[in-house]
């Protein structure tokens, strides 16, 4: 297994956008970039994100991402209302360098009501890592 493989999770759910996804037994989702994107970004210094309560469609901006080089959007991978917010990034936005898939998560969601299930629409892992090898 390559070091892409082994930083790309099999049972996280992935945008083309570099946002991974984790179902939770609550039935809200758990968001956050992927270890491909924090490496592209480099030294992450800032997080901005939404307020609980927000409400987003699936490919909205809902945040950005600053780091040494750039400042990138973080968008809504599905349609919801955001439920919590990683407070831990505010005073440690390092944490999305250090650990993207762990304590570097970003933001909960709710989803939205109706319709088949957001989720199962999104790159699998296998899809993922054939994105970022042809990037």
């Amino acid at each position: 297994m390559s070091a892409e493989q082994t930083a790309t999770p099999d049972d996280l759910r992935y945008t083309e956008a570099h946002e991974w996804v984790r179902p939770l037994d609550s039935g809200r989702v758990r968001v956050g970039i992927t270890d491909h994107a924090q490496s592209q970004l480099g030294d992450v210094v800032f997080v901005q994100l939404p307020a609980v309560g927000d409400s987003f469609a699936a490919g909205d901006a809902l945040g950005e991402v600053e780091s040494t080089k750039s400042v990138s959007d973080i968008y809504a991978p599905i349609a919801g209302t955001v439920v919590e917010v990683n407070a831990a990034l505010e005073g440690s936005p390092e944490l999305i360098n250090a650990a993207a898939y762990g304590e570097g998560w970003l933001l909960e969601i709710e989803p939205a009501e109706g319709g088949a299930d957001p989720v199962s629409a999104l790159l699998d892992a296998a899809a993922y890592r054939e994105l970022v090898a042809g990037a």
